[in-house]
């Protein structure tokens, strides 16, 4: 058993898929056409860090409550998780893209940690050595 999917809700999709894969260095695994369940169309869109199994599903807000929820999906409190194998190259590198750090480096016992904001304003622990 393990977590296929975890749906992010972004505003709109391109401008997410630029950030996740341009940005963060993930790879685009899907990107294909797709109806909501009201029969509206939408895309079915995928994102993945390179080797891992877990990905995020990128879904368009589609309704009032879903807009609302954009960059507040964990209401505040950091809700992803990023481990990365070379801390300081990665931190320079989103830096250097203009990404949104909330929290500079710090260690922990579990390693350095730094807080960043997705594209959507969601938060995220970049984590590594």
């Amino acid at each position: 058993m393990r977590i296929d999917l975890v749906a992010l809700i972004v505003d709109e999709y391109d401008p997410a898929i630029a950030f996740f894969t341009g940005v963060l260095g993930f790879d685009l695994v899907e990107d294909s056409p797709s109806l909501t369940t009201d029969g509206l169309p939408k895309r079915w869109v995928v994102v993945r860090p390179p080797g891992a199994q877990t990905g995020i599903l990128l879904a368009r807000a589609d309704d009032e409550d879903q807009r609302a929820a954009v960059g507040d999906q964990t209401a505040g409190r950091v809700g992803f998780f990023l481990r990365v194998d070379d801390f300081d190259a990665t931190y320079r590198r989103m830096s250097e893209a203009d990404v949104t750090f909330v929290r500079e480096p710090r260690a922990e016992p579990y390693g350095k940690v730094a807080v960043f904001l997705d594209i959507a304003g969601n938060r995220w622990d970049l984590l590594g050595d």
